[in-house]
């Protein structure tokens, strides 16, 4: 996966894109229906295809807080050198995607990106850094930002997946 393009350098196709999944409809087919076709899709493909259409889709793979089940969500990533950075956005509903509580409670994870399972720490960004990784991942999606008005008072989440020594 090379890293992020910033929205100038995105296509008019992309754009079209990341303007279908801010309506209701987008949100809700890259939430409920989407994830469930990734799961398959780029495991079966080496991460070449996945319903994001040109938009870096990473598997995350983590343990459940409960029940210590293995868990695995396709998320839209926004990636700068070793560094991957998610949004718990869920488009922008007012409660946080279920899989921010599971990394809260399991740090340690696997993210399959080109088609390589590879180990991670994740990490809620805070302060200054959340600032700037919001500010990239913003730039990558510019959906991000009609998100987090969607969200009301929530302050959506930006996790940091930087490789496991």
């Amino acid at each position: 996966m090379r890293d992020y393009r910033p929205q100038a350098a995105k296509s008019r196709a992309e754009r079209v894109l990341q303007t279908f999944a801010q309506t209701p409809l987008g949100g809700k087919l890259f939430i409920s229906v989407f994830p469930a076709i990734d799961r398959r899709l780029i495991p079966l493909t080496g991460g070449r295809l996945s319903t994001g259409l040109g938009q870096p889709i990473v598997l995350l793979h983590v343990r459940g807080a409960r029940s210590g089940v293995e868990r695995t969500t396709p998320l839209l990533a926004t990636k700068q050198g070793d560094l991957i950075v998610v949004i718990a956005s869920k488009a922008g509903a007012p409660e946080h995607p279920a899989w921010l509580r599971n990394v809260q409670a399991n740090p340690d994870v696997e993210v399959t990106i080109d088609g390589r399972r590879r180990p991670m720490r994740a990490a809620v960004a805070e302060g200054e850094e959340r600032e700037r990784l919001w500010a990239m991942a913003c730039d990558n999606y510019s959906g991000y930002e009609t998100y987090q008005r969607r969200a009301g008072g929530r302050v959506i989440p930006v996790v940091a997946l930087r490789p496991r020594a």
